[in-house]
């Protein structure tokens, strides 16, 4: 239990800073009730209303998303790899490079396509 005192120690310590911090803002801040207090804001133009079905994106934002998981699940198994590389077998080695070019024949058609073109 004595390694994990220190974790708990600036645990709490966060937890009283966060407690502290939001009661003073509540006692000590402004009271200025308004309107525009509580009304969206859009980069400092008025806001648009939004349409019947909540509106469109384009698929680039939902491809562009999927890429970065992908990616970031990629990057998850390649860490504990690359740190025991030397210890792996020839198998572990072919497999991972397997398990690359798997990842990365999608993302270069993408690329081909102009997935990632932002036009």
């Amino acid at each position: 239990m004595n390694p994990y005192i220190p974790i708990l120690g600036i645990a709490a310590l966060a937890a009283v800073f966060i407690v502290v911090s939001v009661l003073l803002s509540i006692n000590l801040g402004p009271m200025r009730w308004n309107r525009a207090k509580y009304d969206s804001y859009e980069c400092g133009i008025q806001p648009t209303p939004q349409p019947v079905g909540g509106g469109r994106f384009p698929v680039k934002y939902y491809i562009t998303a999927m890429l970065f998981i992908v990616f970031d699940i990629e990057i998850v198994f390649l860490y504990p790899w690359a740190v025991s590389f030397n210890r792996l077998p020839v198998f572990a080695i072919l497999a991972m490079l397997l398990f690359i070019l798997i990842v990365f024949i999608p993302y270069f058609y993408v690329l081909r396509r102009g997935g990632l073109d932002w036009d």
